[in-house]
C-alpha cells in the first residue's frame, strides 16, 4: 500500500495524554484522531478536527467554539492511558522522536489460531506445523488445504517512500535483515499456498524463488507493466497441487485513458493431488489493487478485470464455478463500497464519489461522481464482470457506406444492461477475518508504517452454499464451496505499537501474512 508520491506533511505517531504537553508544545494535533477503545462499529472511523497550536486555544479539536483556558483544558473522555494521534509538520532531526513510537523493545508479536469448527479444532491444530504428513489431513472425501496471503514490501518501493519508516531503527530496514525474517515465516507456517505482493523481480530470481522452489514449491509471478520494480506471485506446494493453467492479468490498456496504471493480477488453476479421488480444480487468485485513494474508478475497473478472468478460468462444463480464493492488497477498508461489492456481488454505484469507492478517503470534497458506466465499452467486459464476446457484423468490401455504417453500430452499440449503474458478479464469496475484535469493536489491522494502521489485504473463498443461504449474491451463484476451518489472528494497532510497528525487529514487512485453512468436501 503506497501512495503515488511522497508528500511533506510530516509523520503520525502515538503519545499517552499525559506526554501531549511535553512533546507536541507548538504542533498540530493530527486531522485523524482515535482513541483504543472508543471506536464505533462504523468502518475504520475518523473523528476530524481542525489544526491547531497547543499554546493557544485548543476547543476547536472538538469543532466547538467554547472558550475556555488551555491550562483547564482536560477532556472528561481523555483518561491517564488514553492515546493520541499526533502529526508534526516539521521534524528538525532524525532523533526527534516521540516516546510512544520510538524503539520500545524487540518483543514479538503473537498471534493465536481462531478455529471456525469447533469439531475440526484438534485437527486444524497441526496446521503449521510442517512436520506432519499431508496424507493424515486429506481423506478420500476431503482434502485440506492452507493459504497465506502476504504483501513483502518491496525493497525499491520502501526506499522510495522513506518517509513511511521513520520509526523504524535503519538496520532492520536493510534487505539483508528483512529478507531472511520472511522466509523464516513462510517457513514457520508452512502454508500450502503463498500469495505474495510487491514482489521485487530482481530478488524474485536471485533470492526469493530459488528459496522457495527448496521448500517444495512451485513459483509463478507477474510483474507490473510500465518497467515497474515489482509484481505478484502465487507459489504452491508440488506435494499438494499440480499446474493446470497460469492467467497473467495486466491493468494497464493502452488506449483507455482510466487503465493508465501499472497494476496487475495472476489467476492460476490448481488440482489437488488427492489418491483415489476425483477432485474438482481450486482457482486462486491475487493481486494488488492501485493505492490512490481519490481513484476508486480505477479500483473498481480493475477489480471487475480481475473478476472477469476467474469468471473464465474457473468456470466449468456444467456452467458452475469452482471453488475460489481470491488473495491480495486491496487498498480498500472493510465496509467500503469496493469491499461490500466483492461480498454482496452487486453494487448500485449511482452517485458515489470516486473517493469514497475503497473507505480510504474522508472527505467527498471536490470530488467528481463516478460515471455510468464506469469503463469504456471497448474494455470488453460486461457489467456482470465477465468477458463479452463481440461479434463484428459480416462487411461487404464493395459497399464503402454499408461498412462504416456497420463499423459505427459495432463500436458504439451501447445496451441498456451497459448504461445500468449496477454492477454485479456470479460468486458467493466471504472474508476469512471479520475485521473487528467482537469484545471490543476495535479494528484489526493488517498493515502499520508511521502514517496509518488500517485493513487493506485480504482473503476472499468461496463459501459452502449452505453457507451462503439469504445471502444477496445466493440466487446467482453457482460455485463450489469451501470450509473455513481456521486463521490465523490478526492485531489492533495498539498491539503493533508495543512492538514498534512495523516493520520491526521480527516483523520484516508494513504489512501481517494472513493465514487460513480450508477443506474442500469432495
Amino acid at each position: 500500500m503506497f501512495p503515488h508520491h511522497s508528500r511533506s506533511l510530516g509523520r503520525d505517531w502515538t503519545t499517552p495524554w499525559e506526554n501531549l504537553q511535553r512533546c507536541c508544545w507548538n504542533r498540530h494535533i493530527s486531522s485523524c484522531m482515535r482513541w483504543p477503545g472508543h471506536y464505533s462499529r462504523a468502518p475504520y472511523p475518523y473523528f476530524s478536527s481542525r489544526h491547531f497550536s497547543l499554546n493557544w486555544r485548543p476547543p476547536c479539536l472538538f469543532e466547538s467554539r467554547t472558550q475556555f483556558q488551555y491550562c483547564n483544558w482536560k477532556p472528561d473522555n481523555l483518561s491517564q492511558t488514553s492515546l493520541i494521534h499526533l502529526s508534526s509538520y516539521v521534524m528538525n532531526a532524525e532523533g526527534d522522536e516521540p516516546s510512544s513510537k520510538r524503539r520500545k523493545h524487540q518483543g514479538v508479536i503473537k498471534r493465536n489460531w481462531e478455529y471456525i469448527c469447533s469439531h475440526d479444532k484438534e485437527k486444524t491444530k497441526i496446521l503449521g506445523d510442517k512436520n506432519v504428513d499431508p496424507k493424515c489431513e486429506d481423506s478420500e472425501n476431503k482434502f485440506d488445504f492452507s493459504v497465506m496471503s502476504y504483501n513483502i514490501l518491496s525493497q525499491d518501493l520502501l526506499e522510495d517512500n522513506s518517509h513511511l519508516y521513520r520509526h523504524c531503527r535503519r538496520p532492520v530496514l536493510h534487505w539483508s535483515f528483512r529478507f531472511p525474517n520472511i522466509l523464516k515465516e513462510i517457513k514457520h507456517f508452512d502454508a500450502d499456498v503463498l500469495c505474495l505482493q510487491e514482489v521485487q523481480e530482481d530478488h524474485y530470481g536471485a533470492e526469493i524463488r530459488p528459496s522457495l522452489e527448496s521448500l517444495g514449491y512451485h513459483c509463478e509471478y507477474k510483474m507490473r507493466t510500465g518497467r515497474k520494480p515489482d509484481g505478484c506471485a502465487i507459489c504452491f506446494k508440488h506435494s499438494k497441487f499440480s499446474l493446470l493453467s497460469v492467467n497473467p492479468v495486466e491493468f494497464f490498456r493502452p488506449g483507455i485513458s482510466l487503465l493508465d496504471r501499472d497494476n496487475v493480477g495472476l489467476v492460476l488453476l490448481l488440482q489437488p493431488k488427492i489418491p483415489c479421488a476425483a477432485s474438482p480444480a481450486i482457482c486462486v487468485a491475487n493481486t494488488h489493487l492501485l493505492y490512490n485513494p481519490r481513484r476508486g474508478d480505477i479500483k473498481l475497473t480493475q477489480l471487475a478485470m480481475l473478476l472477469a478472468e476467474i469468471s473464465s478460468v474457473a468456470h466449468q462444463k456444467d456452467g458452475s464455478f469452482c471453488p475460489i480464493v481470491m488473495c491480495g492488497d486491496f487498498n480498500s477498508v472493510p465496509g467500503s463500497p469496493l469491499y461490500s461489492f466483492i461480498k454482496e456481488g452487486k453494487l448500485n454505484y449511482e452517485g458515489l464519489p470516486i473517493g469514497k469507492v475503497s473507505g480510504q478517503e474522508q472527505s467527498s470534497r471536490g470530488q467528481r461522481i463516478l460515471s455510468i458506466p464506469i469503463w469504456p465499452p471497448n474494455l470488453g467486459i460486461s457489467q456482470n464482470c465477465v468477458y463479452e464476446v463481440q461479434q463484428v457484423p459480416k462487411v461487404e468490401k464493395t459497399d464503402s457506406d454499408l461498412t462504416q455504417t456497420q463499423l459505427k453500430q459495432t463500436e458504439v452499440l451501447v445496451t441498456a444492461e451497459k448504461l445500468s449503474s449496477n454492477l454485479q458478479h456470479h460468486f458467493s464469496l466471504s472474508s476469512v477475518y471479520s475485521h473487528y475484535f467482537p469484545d471490543t469493536g476495535i479494528p484489526e489491522v493488517t498493515t502499520c508504517h508511521s502514517r496509518s494502521a488500517i485493513t487493506v489485504d485480504y482473503i476472499f473463498y468461496s463459501a459452502e452454499k449452505e453457507d451462503v443461504a439469504g445471502h444477496p449474491g445466493a440466487e446467482v451463484a453457482l460455485v463450489g464451496g469451501l470450509k473455513l476451518l481456521a486463521r490465523l489472528s490478526l492485531l489492533t494497532e495498539q498491539d503493533l505499537w508495543t512492538v514498534n510497528g512495523l516493520p520491526n525487529e521480527n516483523n520484516s514487512s508494513d504489512h501481517l501474512p494472513l493465514l487460513a485453512k480450508f477443506r474442500l468436501e469432495l
